[in-house]
């Protein structure tokens, strides 16, 4: 047995041990099992499935074909996501907007783009993976914030050695559900001369009308404020984004290395993402939905209801919460199974996740179900 070998087969020991092994499992996949009640997935406005957005993507691969083919700067760039970005600008109030093939790489170019040893990160203890990575490869000194600490914040900000600080947080995170204060993390940002950099995956579709919590915190016109996005979400397609001033587009542009040495997005998924948009802008009564099937799942699983899609049910220890998962999956439910290290504070959790199209009375009686399982009393 090689050295590699013998350290793959140790590694996955020491994670079947600590309960943590994960699967890419097509039972979970509600396309393949008809009648599965799908609280697991990130389609929020339930728009990947929603006949427009299909068909802007057929029409997009008719008219350029199944991938980009190329960087975007070099062929890769097509009418199609030039009309992304004008709908994603439109959409969340931003000036500029330029479109990554994911919303990690567009947190990781971003970070990256902005690095340097005068620049001096501070990143939420909760923050995503993607921006933790983007951090750590920035070559800037790096600051972790306790969670939603503004005290800390403004400490961390005031008490900086570096000319030029960027604040790293989400508008909602990803597995407590739990929002920023972004109207005083951006005045904090303000008074400390520091960039403001909001994570709006579980935001944009979900949050102020679906314009963004950004938007709604009346920011969507602040210069020190940058947005990234996701459009595998709420918008139901595929890559990512980032909204800020036109001059840091050029900046990306020129410099950030997975826009220049990725291949652009496929068309299909930008011209998806720009038709779900334009849905979002026009069909405010979808995010409403939304957010009346999250109280439901919130209320029946007697959790503190969070303010986007996402709810979160403390488990505990990870090999119980991966049985109460699998429990759920036997009953024809699906849920999302989060152990550590996806779980910022170490507590396993199942989460809940509302979608706008969901039948309220079927979530509420999933999530009681998931709730006994995961011993909240009734």
């Amino acid at each position: 047995m090689s050295a590699m070998t013998d350290w793959l087969a140790r590694a996955s020991d020491e994670r079947a041990r600590a309960g943590v092994v994960r699967a890419a499992d097509v039972r979970r996949n509600p396309q393949s099992r008809p009648g599965l009640l799908d609280l697991a997935s990130n389609d929020y406005l339930g728009l990947a499935d929603d006949p427009r957005v299909r068909e802007a993507a057929v029409a997009a691969v008719g008219r350029f074909g199944t991938g980009a083919r190329a960087s975007r700067v070099v062929t890769g760039t097509t009418a199609g996501h030039a009309e992304l970005e004008a709908e994603l600008a439109d959409l969340t109030g931003r000036p500029a907007c330029l479109a990554f093939s994911s919303g990690y790489t567009a947190n990781l170019g971003l970070l990256t783009a902005l690095g340097d040893p005068g620049t001096l990160f501070v990143s939420d203890a909760h923050a995503h993976a993607s921006l933790v990575d983007g951090a750590r490869l920035a070559k800037s000194p790096v600051a972790i914030c306790p969670h939603a600490d503004l005290a800390a914040l403004e400490r961390l900000l005031r008490e900086r050695e570096q000319p030029r600080a960027v604040v790293v947080v989400e508008s909602l995170y990803s597995v407590l559900g739990d929002a920023a204060d972004l109207a005083r993390t951006a005045a904090l940002c303000a008074e400390h001369d520091a960039l403001l950099v909001v994570d709006e995956a579980h935001g944009v579709g979900v949050a102020g009308a679906g314009r963004g919590a950004v938007h709604a915190a009346g920011l969507a016109d602040a210069e020190h404020v940058v947005v990234t996005a996701t459009l595998s979400k709420a918008l139901g397609a595929q890559g990512g984004a980032v909204l800020g001033p036109a001059a840091l587009r050029a900046h990306l542009v020129d410099t950030a290395r997975t826009f220049l040495f990725d291949t652009a997005l496929a068309p299909a998924a930008a011209a998806a993402a720009a038709q779900a948009c334009r849905i979002v802008r026009r069909e405010p009564e979808r995010v409403a939905a939304l957010h009346r099937v999250a109280g439901v799942i919130a209320e029946a699983a007697a959790i503190e209801h969070a303010p986007g899609a996402v709810q979160s049910l403390p488990v505990g220890d990870p090999r119980s919460a991966v049985d109460a998962a699998a429990r759920l999956l036997d009953e024809g439910v699906v849920v999302g199974c989060f152990r550590p290290p996806s779980v910022p504070d170490g507590v396993s959790r199942l989460r809940l996740v509302a979608r706008a199209t969901l039948d309220p009375e079927r979530a509420a009686d999933a999530a009681r179900q998931a709730a006994a399982l995961a011993g909240v009393p009734a």
